[in-house]
């Protein structure tokens, strides 16, 4: 991405939709509609795209790009990320409030100190996981809620972290109970007559 000096992922490109070379679009925008507010979106090799109509569908918007015109040009973009440069999203939020590439590179702190380095922010589907590398091991994902990530400060540098909430530690009192502890007999079962290994 050549373009751009600070690059903020704002969308990424899925499926054709259609056979005129729309494509069907997952933002990551508070509104999806937004995603045309921004001005052109640059792909990570530099090439830019200019959305030039968008309508929601569900989940994602639909959208069509300049010089994008027939289906084979559209599957040839499949998986594309967007971004834009950040001096381009606005800075009118609250205190608290802030972008997931903020959050990328702030130090990862306990009540000891620094442990770590935010390294990626991501969501597969269950809410927000910043990928965090420790002393000697890497890609620990963190939930990004409030009981594990109690304090963010972008102006400070760091988000601090229970390591219990965060599942850095493990709390003895949710451990499985011991082999020797299992009574097979005590399970419940279901009715008699459904069957099984009785």
């Amino acid at each position: 991405m050549s373009k751009l000096e600070n690059p903020v992922q704002m969308a990424v490109i899925g499926a054709a939709h259609g056979i005129k070379g729309e494509l069907r679009v997952k933002t990551f925008t508070g509104d999806p509609l937004a995603l045309a507010d921004y001005g052109p979106l640059f792909a990570r090799d530099g090439r830019a795209f200019q959305i030039t109509d968008i309508r929601p569908a569900g989940t994602v918007v639909v959208v069509r790009f300049k010089g994008v015109n027939d289906r084979n040009a559209a599957e040839a973009l499949a998986g594309t990320e967007l971004f834009v440069d950040r001096s381009v999203l606005p800075d009118d939020g609250e205190e608290d409030e802030f972008y997931h590439a903020d959050l990328i590179g702030l130090d990862v702190r306990d009540d000891t100190g620094a442990i770590g380095k935010v390294v990626a922010v991501h969501n597969f589907g269950g809410g927000d996981i910043l990928d965090v590398t420790l002393a000697g091991r890497k890609g620990v994902l963190i939930p990004f809620t409030q009981a594990a990530v109690p304090h963010v400060s972008i102006a400070e540098g760091f988000v601090q972290v229970d390591p219990l909430a965060a599942g850095l530690v493990d709390d003895e009192e949710d451990e499985a109970p011991s082999r020797s502890g299992f009574d097979p007999k005590g399970r419940p079962r279901g009715p008699k007559d459904a069957g099984g290994n009785r």
